[in-house]
């Protein structure tokens, strides 16, 4: 399994997709392939490309990352990088910055964790551990705090700009901030949950996963409503997945 090149692992993780994963797949490149070729009347072609490449390379990042599978990170700083000019073209800071500040050094960091980690069975896969009631208390506590904090700095360095999109549709900006507050708050500790292996990181994936279909759907924007979509669906695979994986880790290491 470790004589793989790089290439021989991804095509593996591909072998290893459900035929519905697939299906979203296919789902995901159809919308994503139409709106790059027939932009939407607001968004510039450019654009439409960057949603082109973010849609694809970001489910397939959630697909293997359900499965534990270290093939996602590829996939993972692809989606990142593209996806952090789509946040900063419109005013979407908080995110923005998870994106580039948390996001990207956390892939890599995960990555060189999960290598150590690999699951007795596959070595393509990390182990899964759990957290004790405390830990879930500390994790939750953090999220809140955290979000207060990121919405009270982040409405006195960016002001109107931030969500300035939000009062092109008639929305409360108010409540969009603090929306993408949460969800920079959960992102951060989420990823530190996925970078120690803690299965739990799903519970919170489910909940920015909604939000941000929600987000999505206000918005009006047909690829990421595809795509987080499917987020929230493979989210709801991942947990049994990991769960699945984490009564295998007795020793929860």
């Amino acid at each position: 399994m470790d004589g793989m090149n790089g290439f021989q692992k991804i095509i593996k993780a591909f072998k290893s997709l459900k035929w519905y994963e697939i299906v979203m797949c296919i789902i995901m490149f159809v919308i994503a392939i139409y709106y790059a070729i027939m932009p939407q009347e607001d968004t510039p072609r450019w654009l439409a490309i960057i949603n082109f490449i973010s849609g694809l390379c970001g489910i397939i990042c959630v697909f293997f990352t359900a499965k534990a599978n270290r093939m996602n990170f590829p996939f993972a700083m692809i989606n990142t990088i593209v996806f952090i000019i789509y946040l900063a073209y419109f005013g979407i800071w908080a995110t923005f910055w998870l994106e580039t500040v948390v996001y990207i050094p956390l892939n890599i960091i995960s990555w060189i964790g999960w290598y150590r980690h690999k699951d007795e069975d596959d070595k393509l896969l990390a182990k899964s551990k759990t957290l004790t009631l405390w830990q879930h208390l500390i994790v939750t506590a953090s999220i809140i705090a955290l979000a207060i904090f990121v919405h009270f700095v982040l409405s006195f360095l960016a002001g109107d700009t931030w969500m300035k999109f939000a009062t092109q549709f008639g929305w409360n900006v108010t409540v969009m901030q603090w929306l993408d507050s949460m969800i920079f708050a959960i992102g951060i500790v989420a990823s530190i949950l996925e970078l120690l292996r803690y299965k739990e990181q799903y519970i919170w994936w489910i909940i920015t996963d909604v939000i941000a279909v929600a987000q999505y759907a206000l918005k009006k924007d047909p690829v990421y409503v595809t795509k987080k979509g499917i987020y929230l669906v493979e989210a709801l695979i991942g947990i049994r997945n990991w769960s699945l994986l984490a009564k295998k880790n007795e020793t929860n290491e």
